[in-house]
């Protein structure tokens, strides 16, 4: 019996996957993309607000928790805002699910005068996210990557 247990062990040990059972999920969560993007003006910092949702897909049979959410919004290639939330966010199993994205743009980088005219004429921005969210798993945490592009007219 002992040298039963010390061939599982080892053999566990050095290939987890051959496991009867395991507490992560077996599929990755999907990111799907980044849709309902507003740029509003907040009224008490006087500051463009950039809001989303993100779309992702839980194809496991298992309920998970979102955990974090580490965002990093680019505009025209220079950072312009950060999303850091922890959350305890139930994802029901074989669904869908969203998370609200919300940030405060600091486009200073872009240069004042020409943001302050760009912003009233509408122009067309890039804007992209990069960075991940933390879901968990029976206490297993994993990390999803946030890697999407798209243009945006911002208009004030």
């Amino acid at each position: 019996m002992k040298q039963f247990l010390k061939v599982f062990i080892l053999s566990v040990s050095h290939y987890p996957e051959r496991l009867p059972f395991s507490c992560a999920p077996k599929e990755e969560i999907v990111f799907k993309g980044v849709r309902n993007i507003v740029v509003e003006m907040d009224e008490t910092k006087q500051e463009p607000l950039l809001k989303g949702e993100a779309f992702f897909y839980n194809p496991n049979s298992m309920k998970m928790k979102l955990k974090e959410i580490s965002v990093d919004v680019l505009v025209d290639g220079k950072l312009s805002a950060k999303v850091r939330q922890d959350l305890k966010l139930p994802i029901p199993p074989k669904s869908d699910f969203s998370v609200p994205l919300i940030a405060t743009l600091s486009l200073k980088e872009l240069g004042l005068l020409d943001t302050i005219i760009n912003l009233i004429g509408g122009k067309k921005y890039q804007i992209q996210y990069m960075g991940f969210i933390r879901v968990s798993v029976h206490g297993v945490t994993i990390k999803v990557p946030v890697k999407h592009k798209e243009e945006l007219r911002i208009r004030i």
